[in-house]
């Protein structure tokens, strides 16, 4: 812009506008306008033809659906297991995949690294239902494969799906076997773009392998990590829906230890009895407590180390 006159349209704007316009739609239509129904947790919902019609004729009641939750039990349970996985999976996750990410840069075979990389990618296309049947073929009382090799050993049957102490670690491990792959292609990608000649450099005066890495790579991976973390200090109440209800079977037994929040909304929304408010006040909770804390955690960032903040 010079002497106070905007700059005219161009056709590479144009071009832009239209590369960026589906995912604009895509926003308007499955992030924005669904936003409109978050008012169901402030009404008690009654079907009075149309959606629209019946979330406008609803009563209001203010916070009543928010109390409701405080004062069930179930919340809590589910409330102190999305946190204490989340902050689990997050710290071994990071840990695991930095690791991973540095150790396939480090090999010189780079067919061999693309061989590895695959091996550990493809766990991210199975759907949680191919696992769950696979965990059930090993897990199973009766025909599981680890039950029959503790039966040839001399041992007896274990009831896997009732034994709460052996679930959290477990869940835990699938969660990094499926999803360890696909978290490490950023910090690979990271890596990959860093500038040789510092190695080089790095190398004549010399630096160790462990030198290099803790000197060179880590810290100049310091923004991705960073910002990784951020992003998933959002998610810290979310759940993995098919993790913590389909691999478990949704077994009673081990309730206390895999019901999660994204599990009791689920629950509670088939459930005939409980009110489709309670669940959206579930639902927006969620969402604002994301939002709260990826907002902290930016500012807390930024007046550490501004240049590794979002924004």
């Amino acid at each position: 812009m010079k002497n106070g006159l905007r700059k005219p349209w161009t056709s590479a704007d144009t071009q832009i506008s239209l590369l960026a316009l589906p995912t604009a739609v895509w926003f308007l239509l499955f992030s924005y306008l669904p936003m409109f129904g978050v008012i169901i947790a402030f009404k008690k919902y009654h079907i009075n033809g149309s959606f629209l019609n019946s979330l406008l004729t609803s009563d209001w009641v203010g916070l009543h659906y928010f109390k409701l939750l405080l004062n069930n039990d179930d919340v809590w349970i589910a409330l102190r297991n999305t946190i204490a996985y989340n902050l689990v999976m997050l710290v071994v996750g990071t840990t695991l995949t930095i690791a991973l990410a540095l150790l396939v840069s480090e090999l010189l075979n780079k067919q061999l690294a693309k061989v590895y990389q695959t091996l550990m990618f493809f766990p991210y296309f199975l759907s949680w239902v191919v696992i769950t049947a696979l965990v059930w073929g090993f897990l199973s009382q009766d025909m599981g494969l680890v039950n029959d090799l503790i039966v040839r050993l001399g041992g007896e049957r274990r009831r896997f799906y009732m034994e709460s102490g052996f679930w959290p670690p477990f869940l835990v491990f699938l969660s990094q076997w499926k999803t360890l792959g696909y978290s490490m292609i950023v910090y690979l990608a990271t890596i990959t773009g860093l500038d040789k000649e510092i190695y080089e450099a790095a190398l004549i005066d010399g630096a160790s392998k462990w030198k290099q890495v803790t000197r060179i790579t880590l810290p100049m991976m310091r923004t991705v990590i960073v910002l990784m973390f951020i992003l998933n200090i959002g998610k810290i109440f979310y759940s993995d829906f098919g993790l913590f209800y389909q691999v478990p079977r949704d077994s009673n037994s081990l309730a206390a230890v895999t019901t999660t929040l994204d599990v009791f909304v689920y629950k509670q929304l088939m459930s005939p009895t409980t009110p489709i408010g309670m669940t959206a006040a579930a639902a927006l909770f969620q969402s604002v407590t994301a939002l709260v804390l990826t907002l902290l955690a930016n500012k807390i960032v930024s007046r550490i180390d501004p240049d590794s903040a979002m924004i």
